[in-house]
């Protein structure tokens, strides 16, 4: 994809997007919703077309290439099954419409329904079977007329939780199993981070940011991914020392000593820490603890510092530590994961909203 835009009126759905993906790679497109990825992954199907700049499959343009011969499968958010046809038959229907040869059409269907565990339901129809079922059909059908890409937009999003944990691996599974070239459009960053070789996150129509889960996780590049992707705290505070360490004053006189270099003293600056990287102690930032949630394995806890600062930290159940509403807290930081960012002119609010 080449200098990509589409518009609608005046209205810009996407803007500036260069992106390459590579052969079997499994690339998700996240973001919040309106930003752009659907209208992307569209346009990449040949749905829509862009307004300026080139999509390109297997080094050929696509411009006026319909979707039909773009050599692609496509499952979409709304499961999209022939309700009067059965579950084989749904599946067969790429391969007869595109006469791919009677052999073809009576044996690879079968593959393919034999792979996600359903051949054993090929007679039943869609009413029949439950949603992640249904979404499996889904993906055979996608498959079986032979496409080497993959279009998958929003699959899961329909489905319990449940379903849709055990079917994200079922997907990636698959597509490297047979060597698929997969994109991935989804808003749930914990479905991103499981199935993805890279990231390509979204806001307002634009890339943010392209990386590995664990490098966008670990080093994001911008504030809005630090605090869209996981969950962080974002703490303003002020460069007061460039020695060994990046020394950061906080508002209440704390300093913080964090291992990240490249800032000027007297930079006003944000430091991005995650929860797990805040630890009670017997020194740091002092806190009033303002709140808990039991998470399972671990107690999820948010604290104001004197300063005003909201930060959550997390403590493992099995410690079996009591954090009572009201108790004071200090709190220190790991210096060696905390990130930190220059302070944004418009402000951390505007720098990370979704819109």
């Amino acid at each position: 994809m080449i200098d990509i835009e589409k518009r609608f009126g005046p209205v810009v759905a996407v803007t500036n997007v260069n992106l390459t993906i590579e052969d079997k790679e499994y690339v998700t497109i996240l973001g919040p919703s309106g930003c752009g990825k659907t209208t992307l992954i569209k346009m990449i199907a040949g749905i829509w077309e862009p307004t300026r700049g080139r999509i390109t499959i297997d080094g050929k343009d696509m411009e006026g290439v319909p979707i039909e011969e773009r050599s692609l499968g496509y499952v979409f958010q709304n499961i999209a099954l022939f309700p009067h046809l059965s579950v084989l038959d749904n599946v067969s229907y790429g391969p007869r419409v595109r006469v791919l040869g009677k052999e073809y059409v009576e044996e690879v269907p079968r593959r393919y329904l034999s792979m996600v565990n359903l051949l054993n339901k090929m007679g039943m129809f869609p009413s029949e079977l439950a949603g992640g079922e249904q979404q499996k059909v889904s993906l055979a059908r996608a498959l079986s007329s032979g496409a080497k890409l993959l279009l998958l937009d929003e699959p899961l999003s329909a489905l319990d939780a449940r379903v849709r944990m055990d079917l994200r691996y079922e997907l990636r599974r698959l597509a490297k199993d047979l060597g698929l070239t997969v994109i991935h459009v989804t808003h749930d960053q914990e479905e991103a981070m499981s199935v993805s070789d890279r990231i390509v996150l979204m806001r307002n129509g634009m890339i943010v940011e392209i990386n590995s889960p664990e490098m966008l996780y670990k080093e994001p590049k911008t504030i809005f991914s630090a605090n869209f992707v996981g969950e962080t705290n974002l703490i303003e505070g002020r460069v007061v020392g460039t020695d060994k360490f990046t020394e950061v004053g906080l508002r209440d006189g704390t300093i913080l000593k964090l291992e990240r270099g490249g800032f000027s003293k007297g930079e006003a600056v944000v430091i991005s820490v995650r929860p797990e990287n805040v630890y009670p102690s017997d020194s740091g930032m002092c806190a009033r603890i303002i709140g808990s949630i039991f998470m399972g394995t671990y107690l999820r806890v948010t604290a104001q510092t004197e300063g005003d600062d909201i930060v959550e930290f997390d403590v493992p159940v099995s410690e079996d530590k009591v954090f009572s509403e009201g108790d004071n807290v200090w709190l220190q930081v790991n210096g060696r994961m905390a990130i930190l960012f220059s302070s944004p002119e418009e402000g951390i609010e505007e720098a990370v909203k979704l819109e």
